[in-house]
């Protein structure tokens, strides 16, 4: 597998982890963006044979998503990603996250009913949980019930963050402003 490095201040080091040729190249995780030590550490841990390698499609990759943290609106294209890695369930829950757009959010039972599954809620947060393409698929886009942050697994003010760069306001008590689900 290869891996290519993203740093973008003030979020610290990202990753994609790919696979394949530079001709046909497949992305199978991305690392969300961490202090650079934390993330030297996860990248060996992920996999420590790992080797610092790129394409065009990888650069385009990581300069969509280096725009987005930085806080502009990115449409990311699913083509490259390892879908089929994941159950068919967490597929169909990425591709509805992947389609929320930027500067807004839904909750766990809006997806769930738009899957025709209304008590799913959390099912889909199980499988947002284990996503392995964030920022991509943006499962920080996705609360809970009421507007309440809820868990992301770069932690809470790391979603704070994210929303807040897209405009998503959040209030003092960690409600998004505007959630009426």
């Amino acid at each position: 597998m290869h891996v290519k490095t993203i740093r973008q201040a003030p979020f610290g080091t990202a990753a994609i982890f790919w696979a394949g040729d530079q001709a046909h190249p497949v992305v199978r995780r991305i690392l969300l963006p961490q202090a650079e030590r934390a993330a030297e550490q996860a990248i060996r841990r992920i996999d420590p044979k790992a080797t610092g390698a790129s394409c065009a499609e990888i650069d385009a990759l990581a300069r969509s998503i280096s725009a987005m943290l930085s806080g502009k609106s990115v449409r990311f294209s699913l083509g490259l990603l390892d879908l089929e890695s994941c159950p068919p369930f967490q597929q169909v829950v990425l591709r509805a996250a992947a389609r929320i757009p930027c500067g807004q959010v839904r909750t766990y039972g809006q997806i769930a009913a738009q899957l025709g599954k209304p008590g799913a809620s959390r099912a889909v947060g199980n499988a947002l949980a284990a996503n392995p393409f964030p920022l991509v698929v943006p499962c920080h886009r996705v609360v809970r019930a009421g507007g309440q942050l809820g868990g992301f697994g770069g932690g809470s003010t790391l979603k704070r963050a994210l929303l807040a760069r897209e405009g998503v306001g959040i209030g003092e008590t960690g409600r998004v402003l505007g959630c009426d689900g």
